[in-house]
């Protein structure tokens, strides 16, 4: 599992769940919108916004609001007009980082993402930089559950990789079959910890240095806490030892 994944772990396990969730709901609820708007109000016939839909059940947002957020989307409410650009940039150590907006201002998100970096010690990179290494890929975390089990029923369902991971495996398929992967998982009576289409990184880069892994949360951190930025995609790989230490 991804530094990121684990620190979003501990975090949750440090009662900040709510206030996470809440920002979470606000931005999934940025993504339904400008997909309704640039593709429609249909799931059936659009897939961008039948992705984030299957994100936004996935993290317990109820139907009503999706349903308000789609209809502020298709022009039935007061919605924004948002504008999507990402980010690349380095934290400490070579780690690379890809950032995900929806903004309404270019400009004011564009600096305080600059700032982020540069107060942190990080550093912005031009367009391309560390994009090459991401692909969009399906990434499930199984809790426990024996080896023959999770491989029969994550493969039998279209899966590319299973992996040990911590205390269960993780699972690699193409972005568009995530959730039914996860659903095939569940009715093997396998417990999900989660299933999300990410970018994934084909270079990881292992951190050590206790100063560096410190720099490199407070930078995720500043990043998440900021309203218009969407996702974080991040390559580093950080101990849990490390990881619990540097959390405290």
């Amino acid at each position: 599992m991804s530094g990121h994944s684990k620190w979003a772990t501990i975090k949750h396990k440090k009662g900040a769940a709510d206030k996470a969730r809440g920002k979470l709901f606000n931005k999934i609820a940025r993504q339904l919108e400008v997909a309704a708007r640039d593709g429609g109000g249909d799931p059936a016939a659009n897939a961008t916004l039948r992705t984030v839909m299957l994100k936004a059940k996935a993290a317990q947002m109820t139907n009503e609001a999706i349903d308000r957020a789609v209809r502020r989307g298709t022009g039935e409410g007061d919605a924004g007009t948002y504008e999507a650009i990402t980010y690349e940039g380095y934290a400490p150590g070579g780690v690379a980082l890809m950032i995900d907006v929806l903004t309404d201002n270019r400009n004011r998100t564009g600096s305080e993402v600059r700032n982020i970096f540069s107060k942190l010690g990080g550093s912005m990179a031009e367009p391309g930089a560390v994009g090459w290494q991401f692909s969009r890929k399906g990434v499930i975390a199984v809790s426990g559950g024996d080896e023959d089990t999770v491989m029969m029923a994550a493969l039998e369902a279209g899966a590319d990789d299973v992996a040990a991971d911590d205390d269960g495996w993780r699972i690699t398929t193409d972005a568009s079959a995530v959730y039914d992967v996860r659903d095939a998982l569940q009715a093997a009576g396998l417990e999900v910890a989660s299933a999300e289409s990410t970018m994934v990184s084909s270079v990881s880069v292992a951190v050590t240095d206790t100063d560096d892994a410190r720099k490199i949360l407070r930078i995720m951190d500043a990043l998440e806490d900021n309203d218009d930025v969407q996702d974080i995609y991040s390559n580093f790989d950080i101990s849990d030892e490390l990881m619990e230490r540097v959390g405290e």
